[in-house]
């Protein structure tokens, strides 16, 4: 019987080949870089928000920085106003 792969065995394979990871390492690397790219921006936003405030940043500080750090996402959602990421953040 033939062994089923998944869609990311050659990935895998390519990590295990070039860096010390094994193979189920290489996988939960591939899984969770996968659910980073995933995330929405509305999560992106409010997930960066409370790791900022957590380092001890005031919001002033927190909204432009998550404005400057959008452009720079996989796939960049449109220019928001930081109007907008505070709409994001508390409702």
């Amino acid at each position: 019987m033939l062994e089923r792969r998944s869609s990311h065995d050659d990935l895998i394979d390519h990590l295990v080949r070039s860096t010390a990871l094994q193979r189920g390492e290489a996988g939960r690397v591939i899984l969770d870089v996968l659910a980073y790219f995933d995330e929405t921006t509305e999560d992106f936003v409010r997930r960066r928000h409370r790791e900022l405030q957590s380092g001890g940043l005031v919001n002033t500080e927190i909204f432009e920085r998550i404005a400057a750090e959008l452009p720079y996402r996989a796939v960049a959602p449109p220019e928001l106003s930081l109007r907008q990421l505070r709409r994001i953040v508390y409702g």
